[in-house]
Protein backbone atom coordinates (compact mmCIF):
# COMPACT_ATOMS: atom_id res chain seq x y z
CA UNK A 1 0.00 0.00 0.00
CA UNK A 2 1.15 3.51 -0.76
CA UNK A 3 0.34 6.83 0.87
CA UNK A 4 1.54 10.41 0.51
CA UNK A 5 2.97 12.41 3.42
CA UNK A 6 4.00 16.04 3.55
CA UNK A 7 6.76 17.74 5.48
CA UNK A 8 5.38 19.49 8.57
CA UNK A 9 6.78 22.98 8.97
CA UNK A 10 5.40 23.90 12.39
CA UNK A 11 5.47 21.85 15.59
CA UNK A 12 3.87 22.10 18.99
CA UNK A 13 0.42 21.65 20.49
CA UNK A 14 -1.05 24.74 18.88
CA UNK A 15 0.28 23.89 15.43
CA UNK A 16 -1.04 20.31 15.71
CA UNK A 17 -4.46 21.60 16.74
CA UNK A 18 -4.59 23.89 13.70
CA UNK A 19 -3.59 20.99 11.46
CA UNK A 20 -6.48 18.89 12.76
CA UNK A 21 -8.92 21.74 12.18
CA UNK A 22 -7.64 21.87 8.60
CA UNK A 23 -8.32 18.15 8.05
CA UNK A 24 -4.72 17.04 8.50
CA UNK A 25 -3.06 14.54 10.87
CA UNK A 26 0.35 15.24 12.46
CA UNK A 27 2.81 12.38 12.52
CA UNK A 28 6.42 11.34 12.88
CA UNK A 29 8.74 8.95 11.05
CA UNK A 30 11.67 7.50 12.97
CA UNK A 31 14.36 4.87 12.50
CA UNK A 32 17.25 4.64 9.99
CA UNK A 33 18.21 8.29 10.27
CA UNK A 34 16.87 11.49 11.74
CA UNK A 35 13.20 11.60 12.76
CA UNK A 36 10.97 13.47 10.31
CA UNK A 37 7.81 15.31 11.33
CA UNK A 38 5.05 14.89 8.76
CA UNK A 39 1.40 15.63 8.09
CA UNK A 40 -1.16 13.55 6.21
CA UNK A 41 -4.62 14.07 4.78
CA UNK A 42 -7.02 12.86 7.49
CA UNK A 43 -9.72 11.32 5.29
CA UNK A 44 -7.24 9.40 3.14
CA UNK A 45 -5.45 8.11 6.24
CA UNK A 46 -8.69 7.24 8.05
CA UNK A 47 -9.96 5.12 5.15
CA UNK A 48 -6.55 3.45 4.71
CA UNK A 49 -6.52 2.49 8.38
CA UNK A 50 -9.76 0.56 7.93
CA UNK A 51 -7.80 -1.94 5.82
CA UNK A 52 -6.04 -4.76 7.66
CA UNK A 53 -2.98 -4.57 5.43
CA UNK A 54 -2.26 -0.99 6.48
CA UNK A 55 -1.59 -2.22 10.03
CA UNK A 56 0.34 -5.41 9.27
CA UNK A 57 2.42 -4.94 6.12
CA UNK A 58 5.15 -2.76 4.66
CA UNK A 59 3.93 0.57 3.32
CA UNK A 60 5.34 2.84 0.64
CA UNK A 61 5.46 6.40 1.97
CA UNK A 62 6.03 9.16 -0.57
CA UNK A 63 7.60 12.23 1.03
CA UNK A 64 9.14 15.08 -0.98
CA UNK A 65 9.17 12.92 -4.11
CA UNK A 66 11.04 10.04 -2.41
CA UNK A 67 9.40 6.70 -1.62
CA UNK A 68 10.47 5.01 1.63
CA UNK A 69 9.43 1.68 3.15
CA UNK A 70 7.73 2.20 6.53
CA UNK A 71 5.62 0.39 9.09
CA UNK A 72 2.71 1.82 11.04
CA UNK A 73 3.91 1.62 14.64
CA UNK A 74 1.36 3.57 16.64
CA UNK A 75 -1.62 5.87 16.31
CA UNK A 76 -3.88 7.88 18.56
CA UNK A 77 -7.64 8.19 18.08
CA UNK A 78 -10.04 10.76 19.51
CA UNK A 79 -11.92 9.36 22.56
CA UNK A 80 -15.33 9.54 20.88
CA UNK A 81 -14.96 11.09 17.42
CA UNK A 82 -13.95 9.17 14.29
CA UNK A 83 -10.74 11.16 14.14
CA UNK A 84 -7.08 10.15 13.97
CA UNK A 85 -5.07 12.49 16.18
CA UNK A 86 -1.51 11.32 15.56
CA UNK A 87 0.46 8.57 13.76
CA UNK A 88 3.94 7.07 14.16
CA UNK A 89 5.79 5.29 11.36
CA UNK A 90 9.13 3.43 11.37
CA UNK A 91 11.50 3.41 8.42
CA UNK A 92 12.72 -0.06 7.49
CA UNK A 93 15.05 -1.65 4.96
CA UNK A 94 16.13 -5.14 3.95
CA UNK A 95 18.30 -5.56 7.05
CA UNK A 96 15.80 -4.26 9.63
CA UNK A 97 14.65 -6.99 12.02
CA UNK A 98 11.25 -6.25 13.47
CA UNK A 99 8.79 -7.64 16.00
CA UNK A 100 5.18 -7.01 15.08
CA UNK A 101 1.69 -8.43 15.59
CA UNK A 102 0.17 -10.09 12.52
CA UNK A 103 -3.51 -11.05 12.12
CA UNK A 104 -4.59 -14.69 11.83
CA UNK A 105 -6.85 -15.82 8.98
CA UNK A 106 -8.76 -19.00 9.87
CA UNK A 107 -9.66 -21.24 6.91
CA UNK A 108 -11.28 -24.67 6.46
CA UNK A 109 -13.55 -24.33 9.48
CA UNK A 110 -16.76 -25.28 7.65
CA UNK A 111 -15.12 -28.41 6.15
CA UNK A 112 -13.87 -29.75 9.49
CA UNK A 113 -15.42 -32.83 11.09
CA UNK A 114 -16.06 -30.78 14.22
CA UNK A 115 -18.37 -28.37 12.37
CA UNK A 116 -19.68 -30.43 9.45
CA UNK A 117 -20.47 -33.64 11.34
CA UNK A 118 -20.53 -32.86 15.06
CA UNK A 119 -22.15 -29.40 14.72
CA UNK A 120 -19.52 -27.82 16.99
CA UNK A 121 -18.88 -24.12 17.41
CA UNK A 122 -15.28 -23.06 16.80
CA UNK A 123 -13.97 -20.43 19.21
CA UNK A 124 -11.08 -18.29 17.94
CA UNK A 125 -9.06 -17.84 21.12
CA UNK A 126 -6.30 -15.72 19.55
CA UNK A 127 -6.83 -13.50 16.49
CA UNK A 128 -3.25 -12.21 16.06
CA UNK A 129 0.28 -13.37 16.81
CA UNK A 130 3.46 -11.45 17.53
CA UNK A 131 6.30 -12.50 15.26
CA UNK A 132 9.94 -11.60 14.64
CA UNK A 133 11.42 -11.47 11.14
CA UNK A 134 13.16 -9.20 8.65
CA UNK A 135 10.95 -6.31 7.59
CA UNK A 136 10.93 -7.33 3.93
CA UNK A 137 9.77 -10.84 4.94
CA UNK A 138 6.80 -9.62 7.02
CA UNK A 139 3.65 -11.54 6.03
CA UNK A 140 0.41 -9.60 5.71
CA UNK A 141 -1.33 -12.36 7.69
CA UNK A 142 -0.82 -15.92 8.93
CA UNK A 143 -3.19 -18.62 7.70
CA UNK A 144 -4.50 -21.17 10.20
CA UNK A 145 -6.00 -24.34 8.69
CA UNK A 146 -8.92 -25.67 10.75
CA UNK A 147 -10.04 -28.38 8.30
CA UNK A 148 -8.59 -31.15 10.51
CA UNK A 149 -10.30 -29.97 13.69
CA UNK A 150 -12.36 -32.59 15.55
CA UNK A 151 -14.67 -32.37 18.55
CA UNK A 152 -12.87 -31.93 21.86
CA UNK A 153 -9.62 -30.83 20.23
CA UNK A 154 -7.83 -27.53 19.60
CA UNK A 155 -5.34 -25.98 17.17
CA UNK A 156 -2.17 -24.69 18.82
CA UNK A 157 0.67 -22.41 17.75
CA UNK A 158 2.90 -25.42 17.07
CA UNK A 159 0.36 -26.67 14.51
CA UNK A 160 1.00 -23.68 12.23
CA UNK A 161 3.36 -24.19 9.29
CA UNK A 162 5.59 -21.13 9.02
CA UNK A 163 8.56 -20.18 6.90
CA UNK A 164 11.88 -20.77 8.63
CA UNK A 165 12.66 -17.05 8.87
CA UNK A 166 9.55 -16.29 10.96
CA UNK A 167 9.72 -16.76 14.72
CA UNK A 168 6.62 -16.55 16.92
CA UNK A 169 6.87 -14.64 20.19
CA UNK A 170 4.73 -16.32 22.87
CA UNK A 171 6.00 -14.45 25.94
CA UNK A 172 6.74 -17.58 27.94
CA UNK A 173 3.62 -19.54 27.01
CA UNK A 174 4.78 -22.94 25.69
CA UNK A 175 2.13 -23.65 23.04
CA UNK A 176 -0.88 -21.29 23.15
CA UNK A 177 -4.29 -22.41 21.86
CA UNK A 178 -5.47 -20.58 18.73
CA UNK A 179 -8.88 -22.18 18.21
CA UNK A 180 -10.93 -24.88 19.85
CA UNK A 181 -14.06 -26.89 18.96
CA UNK A 182 -16.91 -26.59 21.44
CA UNK A 183 -19.66 -29.27 21.29
CA UNK A 184 -23.26 -28.06 20.90
CA UNK A 185 -25.24 -27.59 24.09
CA UNK A 186 -27.96 -30.20 24.49
CA UNK A 187 -31.06 -28.78 26.13
CA UNK A 188 -32.84 -31.10 28.54
CA UNK A 189 -36.60 -30.63 28.86
CA UNK A 190 -37.81 -31.52 32.34
CA UNK A 191 -41.53 -32.28 32.65
CA UNK A 192 -42.79 -31.41 36.12
CA UNK A 193 -45.00 -34.04 37.80
CA UNK A 194 -48.64 -33.06 38.45
CA UNK A 195 -49.15 -31.98 42.09
CA UNK A 196 -50.63 -34.71 44.28
CA UNK A 197 -54.16 -34.10 45.64
CA UNK A 198 -54.36 -32.94 49.20
CA UNK A 199 -55.59 -36.16 50.72
CA UNK A 200 -56.36 -34.52 54.03
CA UNK A 201 -58.81 -32.09 52.49
CA UNK A 202 -60.34 -34.81 50.34
CA UNK A 203 -61.05 -36.96 53.38
CA UNK A 204 -62.50 -34.06 55.36
CA UNK A 205 -65.08 -33.01 52.80
CA UNK A 206 -67.87 -35.38 54.00
CA UNK A 207 -67.38 -34.77 57.72
CA UNK A 208 -69.29 -32.23 59.80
Amino acid sequence: MKFVAFERKLQGTGASRRLRFAGKVPGIVYGAGEPAVIELDHNALYHAMKKEAFHSSLLDMELNGTVTKVLLRDYQMHPYKQQVLHVDFQRVDATTKITKKVPLHFVGEAESVAVKTDKCTVNHIITELEITCLAEQLPEFIEVDLSGLTVGHSVHVNDIKLAAHIKIVTHGKPNPVLATAVPPVVEEIVVAAAPAADKGKAKGKGKK
